[in-house]
């Protein structure tokens, strides 16, 4: 009785590692289509900055995890994007796990012909935007467009 006890706990144990590979692979595949990967700056030249401009990295870890880095100069964190999809019109809806903030965010990122890329929305859990419409809801100033780095 106790090694068929076993057997299914091995066996369910390794149902769910494989079904959670399985849902990474849609997501990576999501964000490399789509043409995310690599860093991104309003001017790469730039020395990173968090008044002037971040250097946000998105990356496909070996194990398939999506990872969002952001390098502001003098502080610098990693957090996890835990989906992605695209809809009809080509935004890039994303939720991203900050650890550091204890939540989880989502944003809509827009590719332009010229192949920028600009937040067109951001909000908290609690549906509290930071960025609507393309503009920042404290200043009303549109979010400006950000160049592949690499």
């Amino acid at each position: 009785m106790t090694h068929r006890l076993s057997r299914w706990i091995t066996a369910a144990l390794l149902w769910v590692a494989l079904t959670s590979m399985a849902g990474a692979e849609p997501l990576a595949a999501t964000v490399e289509q789509w043409g995310l990967l690599g860093s991104w700056a309003v001017d790469c030249a730039a020395r990173p900055d968090r008044d002037q401009g971040a250097l946000l990295t998105y990356e496909i870890r070996r194990d398939g995890r999506v990872m969002y880095r952001r390098n502001f100069g003098e502080a610098k964190d990693e957090n996890e994007v835990v989906s992605a999809t695209v809809n009809a019109e080509g935004l890039l809806n994303m939720m991203v796990y900050f650890p550091s903030l204890h939540q989880t965010r989502e944003f809509g990122l827009l590719l332009a012909k010229d192949g920028s890329l600009r937040a067109i929305y951001n909000r908290g859990e609690r549906g509290e935007y930071t960025i609507r419409d393309g503009k920042y809801i404290a200043t009303g100033v549109p979010t400006p467009a950000q160049q592949r780095c690499d």
